[in-house]
């Protein structure tokens, strides 16, 4: 089920004079309007401060053709032939291990011309090895009656014989074990006698036809085409083409060690670094042994780019401050808001204030099917007039990295090349009771809306700035200020962040469970996010043992605290508290009216703060931060406040867990840490330790302690002197 309109853009952001290509789907192809707007706030919720999209001058007006844009889900490999003529006989080889047996044909691997109409696919139908043949628009069938099981490894051998509709198969179970099953042969016959001549392309896990189709989930490797020769009277194998899958790991190439050298590419990012057939448990690095991570899985469900044509471009308006914007466009049937950043231009002086988008965590979480969509939540987002579209019924555009393949796989690979229901203003994401249930990108909008209510001057950067650029896109800025969730940083952006407080920049970390995991990305694929649950975490799912290294670029996946980089270190707390999607309150400590911090609560007359909010109905609540010696708070970090009142659902997470009686670095208790603490040869920092935390600072129309507080921190890390750091 298709939206009636929706899009996504390419990049996600730019600058002044750049441009942004739209791509955009329109229901049988009608036409629509578009307009730029500014995002302000994407609550709906009419008890909070409400939606807050005003147009901005542009040139889009009028009418755009549409039209509708097919989504090429799937992954495969593809790869030219060499000249197969003179060949009487080839046979392709290749190993394979299924990981679901799904119902209908799916293609192991495709022999083909370039416009799919002569074709032989080995393929699998209900774990049934088939063969399928397309000839001058005739298609038919021939079942082998060899068995495959899912998670079993085979070795597959298909002989044909040019101008001959006898095809011979063999199948023989790889095991580990000496003692294994005997292979099993057999012959058919195809309708038609086969061609090589007429065979260009051959295409792995799917077959091709300007897009994936019948795309198979699981592993392929060492596939190989042979011909026969007689030398002597005695008949052998020579190498035709030979596709080496443990060469170019993290790359979306693969090479053809044979003599042709037809070497092929990959579609829509499959998985690789995973254990092969040969895969002892001696090596977890496939850096170290690559020969043992010679498969590449394949899902039908992949996808890394929408490939749609582009719709309409805008070039980014000078006189447009930066911000979050959109571009609305309708049809007769329904609107559809596309969101991007506009970053401040190159050469502008620095406001005192940098936002940080976290746009790795938004792609982390892209298109989370979470299955809660009920009839309640359902008449909710009717009455609230809110984003419609949710990942539970809308499938077509890939899962998000929280969910699994349709083979039960984990998903580490996420892309932005793809409408992203779940970045969206007006999304919700919990049918919260007390509350929006507002998380990751319309969450944020409430401290753009916070920021806009007191006048602070302020530009927006995005993950992937820090990522590109390092510390020249902040480096200047007095305050960096993060969302509620910045969980997912690569090494590049991490860095960034820790090179901006080491030079003397405040830091203002307003979220929980931030700086968490690693991912990777490569410059060759900026849309694409890779993250490996590894070991350790709140997982939604867990890698299989040793697939724990990135892809990419080869790195440790899982914790950044694993990785030596805790987020202590950086923002003074991290990860130690998750509970459901519900929200209290802090009270101060003894520590809060020391006179060097009383500041912090000039204005606040309470002990406790924050029992009220949008997001779960409290300042402290869902996932909580505290400090940890053993994991690298600053010597001096002042704990402010903690949070209080939280359930019985509120647990210690896994990494901290030693025994069911003793954590690892405390005895942790269910609470917020709100912390204080740099100064010296670094910047400063404040962090509130709750993911919930923003989602108060609306409240009572902006007129609350929380809003004070933060009002309070921000005003005085963007007045600091830069020489008084």
């Amino acid at each position: 089920m298709q939206p009636p309109i929706i899009g996504y853009c390419d990049p996600l952001r730019g600058r002044p004079g750049q441009r942004i290509a739209f791509h955009v789907s329109s229901g049988g192809g009608r036409p629509f309007s578009a307009r730029v707007v500014r995002i302000a706030c994407g609550d709906p919720n009419p008890q909070g401060p409400g939606l807050d999209i005003r147009e901005v001058a542009s040139d889009l007006g009028g009418q755009h053709p549409g039209q509708e844009q097919i989504v090429p889900i799937g992954s495969c490999g593809l790869a030219a032939l060499p000249a197969l003529r003179g060949h009487g006989a080839l046979s392709a080889v290749f190993n394979v291990r299924p990981t679901r047996l799904n119902d209908d044909l799916r293609a192991i691997l495709s022999l083909q011309d370039a416009e799919a109409t002569q074709v032989v696919m080995v393929g699998l139908e209900r774990g049934e090895l088939v063969l399928l043949q397309r000839r001058d628009g005739q298609e038919s069938r021939a079942a082998t009656g060899l068995r495959l099981e899912a998670g079993q490894w085979y070795a597959v051998r298909v002989d044909l014989i040019d101008d001959s509709s006898a095809v011979a198969v063999r199948l023989e179970p790889i095991e580990a074990r000496p003692l294994r099953p005997k292979g099993q042969g057999t012959v058919v016959s195809l309708a038609a006698p086969v061609d090589f001549q007429a065979w260009s392309r051959i295409t792995f896990a799917a077959a091709w036809s300007g897009r994936p189709q019948h795309c198979f989930n699981g592993q392929i490797e060492q596939p190989q085409l042979r011909a026969k020769r007689d030398d002597n009277g005695r008949s052998e194998d020579e190498i035709v083409a030979a596709w080496d899958f443990s060469q170019r790991i993290n790359q979306q190439t693969f090479p053809d060690v044979g003599p042709h050298g037809c070497d092929g590419t990959l579609v829509n990012v499959p998985t690789r670094a995973v254990r092969g057939s040969n895969w002892t448990g001696s090596e977890m690095n496939w850096r170290h042994a690559p020969q043992h991570y010679g498969a590449i899985h394949f899902h039908d469900d992949d996808l890394s780019d929408c490939k749609w044509a582009e719709s309409l471009s805008l070039a980014i308006s000078p006189e447009w401050d930066s911000g979050i914007y959109g571009l609305e466009v309708q049809n007769e049937l329904g609107t559809d808001i596309i969101p991007f950043y506009v970053l401040p231009a190159k050469q502008a002086p620095r406001k005192p204030i940098a936002v940080l988008a976290s746009t790795f965590t938004h792609m982390a979480y892209a298109n989370h099917a979470r299955g809660n969509f009920d009839e309640a939540f359902r008449a909710r987002v009717r009455a609230w007039q809110a984003y419609p579209w949710n990942p539970d019924d809308v499938r077509e555009f890939a899962a998000s990295t929280y969910n699994y393949h349709s083979d039960g796989s984990g998903v580490s690979l996420s892309s932005r090349l793809r409408p992203i229901l779940t970045m969206r203003p007006g999304f919700l994401t919990f049918n919260d009771p007390v509350g929006s249930g507002l998380r990751h990108f319309p969450a944020d909008t409430h401290l753009v809306s916070w920021l806009n209510h007191h006048g602070f001057d302020f530009d927006i950067v995005t993950d992937e700035d820090l990522d590109d650029d390092g510390i020249s896109a902040i480096e200047g800025y007095k305050v960096l200020v993060t969302g509620s969730h910045p969980e997912y940083h690569t090494e590049r952006s991490l860095n960034a962040l820790r090179d901006f407080c080491d030079l003397g920049g405040n830091f203002i970390y307003l979220g929980g469970n931030g700086f968490y995991w690693r991912i990777a990305r490569r410059t060759d694929l900026p849309h694409v996010i890779e993250i490996r649950r590894a070991e350790g975490g709140i997982r939604a799912w867990a890698c299989e043992p040793g697939e724990y290294y990135q892809q990419l670029d080869g790195g440790y996946g899982g914790l950044w605290r694993r990785n030596g980089r805790p987020p202590q270190a950086l923002a003074g707390i991290g990860f130690a508290i998750q509970g459901p999607y519900e929200g209290s309150g802090y009270r101060r400590t003894a520590e809060s009216y020391r006179p060097e911090v009383a500041w912090v609560f000039e204005g606040v007359d309470n002990d406790v703060c924050g029992n009220y909010g949008l997001f779960g109905g409290g300042a402290a609540g869902f996932e909580l931060d505290q400090v940890s010696d053993a994991l690298g708070t600053t010597p001096g970090t002042i704990v402010l406040a903690r949070s209080e009142g939280h359930g019985g659902m509120f647990r210690i997470v896994p990494e901290e867990v030693l025994t069911h009686t003793l954590s690892l670095t405390a005895d942790i208790k269910p609470e917020a840490h709100m912390v204080i603490g740099g100064g010296g040869d670094r910047g400063y920092f404040f962090s509130t330790g709750s993911i919930t935390f923003i989602g108060s600072l609306c409240h009572n129309r902006h007129n609350n302690d929380v809003s004070r507080i933060l009002a309070n921190v921000v005003r005085r890390f963007s007045e600091m002197p830069t020489e008084s750091k």
